[in-house]
């Protein structure tokens, strides 16, 4: 299932994504790809992101932005849109917390302006493990506000083998964002 802020973007079935990334220094590029299923035709997300990292002292910063595309959205969905996004994190040791603020001027579908914040931890119990998860509030200028948060674990099976179990939830009534457990398999080349 692919679960993005809460919402199955996959019609609670099973979804694939891949994706490539290029940096030179500071700089990075690059796009990011999953099958969905939305009910009305749409068959996938397909994104495409730039941005700038820094650092500050201990903190580091990700500067960026992404234009979020629907392959096969029905005529007149105005789906497609464009998110800049300001994040930061410190570590303590083994304990990593970070927050984010991403604000869209013509959001997905008939939002005009929407704004969504997220505070996020990630704890490595060792080499292999790690737990995380994230807290978030999504402002819209259409829709109702709501509030989602999600807690996981992961596991490195290999060096270019993960595994990720992770359970969602939010507050605002659909069957697409009723509380969900999603299992990942990642490899990275």
């Amino acid at each position: 299932d692919y679960v993005w802020r809460g919402f199955s973007q996959s019609d609670e079935g099973p979804a694939v994504q891949g994706g490539a990334d290029l940096t030179y220094g500071n700089f990075y590029a690059g796009t990011w790809a999953s099958s969905g299923d939305f009910g009305d035709g749409t068959d996938a997300e397909w994104d495409f992101y730039a941005g700038l990292n820094a650092t500050t002292g201990s903190v580091a910063w990700d500067f960026g932005v992404t234009y979020y595309t629907y392959v096969g959205d029905p005529g007149g969905s105005d789906y497609d849109f464009v998110e800049f996004k300001v994040a930061a994190s410190q570590s303590f040791g083994d304990f990593t917390l970070g927050g984010s603020v991403n604000y869209s001027p013509d959001f997905y579908g008939a939002d005009e302006k929407a704004t969504y914040a997220e505070i996020n931890g990630a704890y490595a119990l060792n080499d292999q493990w790690s737990v995380s998860g994230g807290i978030g509030q999504q402002w819209l200028d259409v829709g109702d506000d709501y509030s989602t948060w999600n807690l996981g674990a992961s596991v490195n099976l290999t060096e270019k083998l993960s595994l990720d179990l992770r359970y969602w939830d939010a507050d605002v009534s659909s069957p697409l964002s009723d509380p969900r457990a999603a299992v990942t398999l990642g490899v990275s080349f």
